[in-house]
This record gives C-alpha cells, sequence and structure tokens, in this order.
C-alpha cells in the first residue's frame, strides 16, 4: 500500500533533520523492552515500587529502578517519596505520560489484531529455502 492511500502526509520527513532525531530517541525510549510495561501498568493508577515490580514479569529490581528514572527524566512518570519506615515510593503516569496511553493502546490494538498474520508470515519466511 502506498503512503498516499493512507492518513500519513504526501511527505516523508527526512530522517536525519532534528525533528525526526528526537522522534527517533522518544520511541527508542517508550520502544525499549520494559517502558511500555510500565506505562500500562501505571495506566491503572499510582503503584509503589514493588507493586510494579510483581506486575511485570521477569524486570529485575535494577532494570525497573532504571526505567522508572528514564520516564521520570522525559517527564512520563512522577516519583513521590514518603517519610516513613522504610521509605514508601509511589510511581504516577503525569499528564504527559497520560497522553501517550492513547497511541500506545493503539500498538497493543494492532499487535493483538495482526499477531496470527504476522506469526503466518514469519512461518512463510523461516520456511524458504532461498534465505542466505
Amino acid at each position: 500500500m502506498s503512503l498516499s492511500h493512507t492518513n500519513f502526509p504526501n511527505e516523508i520527513p527526512d530522517p536525519n533533520i532534528n525533528g525526526c532525531r528526537a522522534t527517533r530517541e522518544i520511541l527508542d525510549r517508550i520502544g525499549d523492552k520494559w517502558s511500555l510495561y510500565i506505562i500500562a501498568s501505571l495506566a491503572k493508577g499510582t503503584m509503589r515500587f514493588n507493586e510494579l515490580r510483581r506486575s511485570i514479569d521477569g524486570i529485575s529490581q535494577r532494570m525497573l529502578t532504571l526505567t522508572l528514572r528514564e520516564l521520570e527524566r522525559d517527564g512520563l512518570v512522577s516519583r513521590t517519596m514518603y517519610p516513613t519506615i522504610p521509605p514508601r515510593v509511589d510511581y504516577e503516569l503525569t499528564e504527559l505520560g497520560q497522553t501517550l496511553l492513547v497511541p500506545v493502546m493503539a500498538l497493543v490494538s494492532w499487535a493483538d489484531t495482526n499477531q496470527l498474520t504476522i506469526a503466518a508470515a514469519q512461518e512463510r519466511f523461516d520456511e524458504r529455502s532461498d534465505i542466505d
């Protein structure tokens, strides 16, 4: 399908200009292995660190800490620390993070709708004998 048959503009931006570089950096951030899991988990509301960790199968404490820090740096997640013993730390999506839910859920929906088609294409590709 050509781009003229989609909702995209007729011209694709040059990937070497600054706007595209910034877009690529943002997509790298939210498209990493764990960020979307964290964003989806926080869509349900404020969560403590260990609640988040339990809700995301396979994430290590270190990776959760690093990813939360980056999402906070990007303004997508807020961190609130309460002076209790032990300290209580809550995480939630910021207003900016909330705006990310619509495109993220669209991507999740697209992946869900197309998972069988993609699996079939991968199987056909893998069965080809002409691949080096």
